[in-house]
């Protein structure tokens, strides 16, 4: 699935940051369409930088960038005023009730008190908070403070929201509810978001585009659905039954992989050979895979059915460096 310059809301052309010799970002090209992207990547990928260069908070050292149309470097306060944000942590201002956090978010946007106290109240009850509004911010729970914070970004009433892990430190309960009212914003409003996250669950659920960066590099990028794999009985192998499974090995082993190989059922390698993603059958699976790794002298760690190939994609970021990455170290 493609799509034109015009449908994006961000795009980025050669972006590049450097911390003196460290490079977080490595001249990123990306289109990133309306609607509902998830932002994934490990540890030091650089989803935090590209966060705060799409914001303006920072610089990139070389390329450039457009936020629904503005430079961020040159035009940071329209895109600020157009944009909500909901960073990780922080955010919230310990001794105000709940109400008085967001209607002081309102009225930095340049509404009047009254009207801010207004709207105050209406993004509390969006996200769930009417009850909780005139309690003190510090007696808020995980959950709570984490809608708390989708109120504060949504209380501006942006075109584009940027949601850095929305769900971090929820239960099951409380991650499908923050994802719904998310979900309700983006369908109802026609906002867009961009959830930075590291659940794949999360991005898999509500996003329709989803980006996989790994050391300042994307992986991988394009449609949710072109990621999901087939169930029992339409697999992309064609077998009846086929399913992909994840398989790691206490140690690499090429054995493993020469036998998987022949037998036509590895997909792919995820981290030099000690994990795997093959297509077998439920039957097959167990048999096949722990008498390859028998033959080959190795132990099995783990072996489960993969959720879908944005999984795999997702292991590769963790445990593959890019061979561009891998070109500069060594130039």
């Amino acid at each position: 699935m493609s799509h034109t310059d015009a449908e994006s809301v961000i795009e980025l052309r050669g972006l590049r940051r450097h911390f003196g010799t460290c490079q977080a970002l490595a001249g990123l090209d990306l289109n990133i369409p309306a609607g509902v992207t998830g932002l994934l990547g490990p540890n030091g990928a650089g989803k935090s930088t590209l966060v705060r260069i799409l914001l303006g908070l920072d610089q990139p050292t070389a390329g450039s960038v457009r936020v629904l149309g503005h430079d961020p470097v040159r035009e940071g306060l329209a895109v600020r005023r157009l944009t909500g944000y909901a960073p990780e942590g922080g955010a919230l201002v310990p001794g105000l009730q709940g109400v008085e956090q967001v209607a002081l978010a309102a009225e930095l946007t340049g509404l009047s008190r009254r009207d801010a106290l207004l709207r105050a109240h209406e993004s509390l009850a969006f996200v769930g908070l009417q009850e909780a509004r005139y309690r003190k911010v510090e007696e808020y729970s995980t959950g709570m403070r984490q809608r708390l914070k989708l109120a504060l970004a949504v209380v501006g009433g942006p075109r584009l929201l940027v949601l850095d892990e929305p769900t971090n430190g929820l239960d099951p309960e409380g991650r499908r509810e923050v994802l719904k009212t998310i979900e309700t914003l983006a369908v109802s409003s026609g906002v867009s978001v961009v959830i930075s996250s590291h659940v794949l669950r999360d991005v898999e659920s509500i996003c329709r585009w989803a980006v996989v960066l790994r050391d300042g590099r994307v992986v991988s990028e394009g449609p949710v659905q072109h990621h999901s794999s087939p169930g029992a009985g339409d697999s992309e192998a064609g077998g009846s039954g086929q399913q992909a499974w994840i398989v790691r090995l206490i140690k690499a082993s090429s054995g493993f992989e020469e036998r998987a190989r022949s037998a036509a059922m590895l997909v792919e390698s995820l981290d030099s050979g000690s994990a795997f993603r093959v297509e077998l059958s439920a039957d097959q699976a167990a048999r096949s895979i722990f008498g390859w790794a028998r033959e080959s002298g190795v132990a099995v760690l783990e072996c489960r059915p993969a959720r879908t190939s944005l999984e795999a994609t997702y292991l590769k970021a963790f445990y593959e460096r890019p061979a561009e990455a891998a070109e500069e170290d060594l130039s």
